[in-house]
């Protein structure tokens, strides 16, 4: 029988805990779960792709099948390129619907093989994005319960270097 790999892409800038809930609930469903983290300088992450990989890899570190890799790109490209059968995306309200929705007509289109799998994350944390927690945080709010401790901390010293900067 052959390996059942899906890929779960995205930023990741920063890691929180809904990406870990969906990574994780994932591991149970397939084989193996590659969190393909996005180059794109263009929207000026916080994190560079490698940090991000980093923090991914830290945390999935005690799941033996899940690793993590860059790409840049066509999505379908890259799924295809692993091996992988499916994409893992996350919905958190009915206005992430329509962009995914749309995005799983596309990449079907341009490779039949691939399928979309979508989940809901926990209810804790269908409101947390990367952005959120990144506005929250810079503004001094309390990101408790909401991203992993070494995420928070590899946030803590980015905000001492960009205050030293100034």
């Amino acid at each position: 029988m052959k390996k059942r790999i899906a890929v779960y892409p995205g930023s990741f800038d920063p890691l929180h805990n809904g990406h870990q809930d969906l990574i994780e609930r994932s591991l149970q469903i397939f084989d193996e779960v590659i969190v393909a983290v996005l180059r794109n300088e263009e929207k000026e992450p916080l994190f560079s792709s490698e940090e991000r990989v980093e923090m991914i890899q830290e945390q999935m570190e005690p799941f033996s099948n899940c690793r993590v890799d860059r790409f840049s790109g066509l999505l379908v490209d890259f799924v295809d390129s692993v091996g992988a059968c499916c994409v893992v995306r996350g919905l958190r309200a009915v206005s992430d619907f329509e962009y995914e929705f749309q995005m799983a007509l596309m990449n079907k289109r341009l490779n039949p093989r691939i399928e979309t799998f979508f989940m809901a994350p926990k209810e804790d944390f269908t409101y947390v994005s990367s952005r959120t927690v990144k506005e929250v945080f810079f503004l001094g709010g309390n990101l408790e319960g909401l991203v992993p401790s070494r995420v928070l901390d590899r946030l803590e010293r980015r905000k001492a270097q960009e205050l030293a900067r100034a």
